[in-house]
């Protein structure tokens, strides 16, 4: 455990109210406590209680990531429009190169959701704006040599046997899709800082938006403005950019955030090689 929690279990923080989520929670202690009813209909109670929670906190949760996964597919499928060659470049930048990014981040990344949690439950709430902080701080750390191999994708495609046309054209998609792993190195632990508090409505709205603007993006991109594949993957990266301004936003406005978020601190850069190596566990296990 981390040693800012330890004295978790002296000093308490007020607790952050989450409204709905709350209420069920303290409806399914009471059904479960109430032994006038009958065992059977205490379970079916407590069964019913318990899938309105999970499907509160799932169903949100996937949408983002169908939802982004979306985003994916609409910069390919409009790749696809200028040609067979371009359809090739997008296919491969996108699940062969990309892929290998948004996983690593994805897993680097679920070490905030551990260590948040603890912190949540700990009511250490202050903590969380600081894992959320060292986690991006490490993210975008590891962005760069990631950029150095999307930069030689080139050659590396080649190593692997790509003819030189197609490896030419998934290099030019690929190059546009450099910003998007710094977008990755911030969204991942802010999603996972949310997700912790219960918090996950927010971000598939934001993401439900983004995906509209990204669409009428994309076509003005490439079929108005005639950016071609780069075109595309740079309103790609964009869209990304804009799914973490307006989730930071939501942070520091967000009522529900205002015990978790206290602002930027220099005790985000304690406890980097310790935050590394569950980082690079939890990128590992996923």
């Amino acid at each position: 455990m981390e040693p800012e929690l330890q004295e978790s279990l002296i000093v308490r923080a007020p607790t952050p109210v989450n409204g709905s989520h709350i209420d069920d929670i303290n409806r399914l202690e009471l059904v479960l406590c109430d032994t006038e009813q009958p065992w059977r209909k205490r379970i079916g109670g407590a069964i019913a209680l318990e899938s309105k929670l999970l499907w509160r906190l799932a169903a949100p949760a996937v949408a983002v990531y169908m939802i982004n996964y979306l985003m994916s597919m609409v910069t390919q499928i409009l790749s696809g429009h200028l040609g067979n060659l371009q359809l090739a470049a997008a296919s491969l930048g996108n699940t062969g190169i990309q892929v290998f990014a948004y996983g690593l981040m994805l897993g680097m990344g679920s070490a905030v959701e551990t260590l948040c949690g603890q912190a949540y439950g700990a009511r250490k709430y202050d903590m969380l704006g600081i894992y959320l902080q060292r986690s991006t701080i490490l993210l975008m750390a590891t962005s760069i040599p990631l950029t150095v191999i999307y930069i030689f994708c080139k050659p590396i495609l080649l190593l692997l046997g790509e003819p030189e046309r197609i490896a030419t054209a998934a290099a030019i998609f690929v190059y546009g899709l450099i910003p998007q792993i710094f977008a990755y190195a911030a969204n991942f632990p802010i999603q996972k800082f949310m997700q912790a508090q219960s918090i996950v409505a927010p971000s598939a709205y934001i993401s439900l938006v983004t995906v509209l603007f990204h669409l009428l993006l994309t076509w003005l991109a490439v079929y108005k403005l005639g950016w071609g594949l780069f075109g595309a993957a740079i309103i790609l990266s964009l869209s990304w950019w804009i799914i973490v301004i307006a989730q930071y936003v939501y942070i520091m406005t967000s009522s529900r955030c205002k015990h978790t978020w206290t602002g930027f601190s220099i005790q985000a850069f304690h406890g980097l090689p310790s935050f590394l190596k569950l980082s690079v566990a939890s990128a590992v296990m996923l």
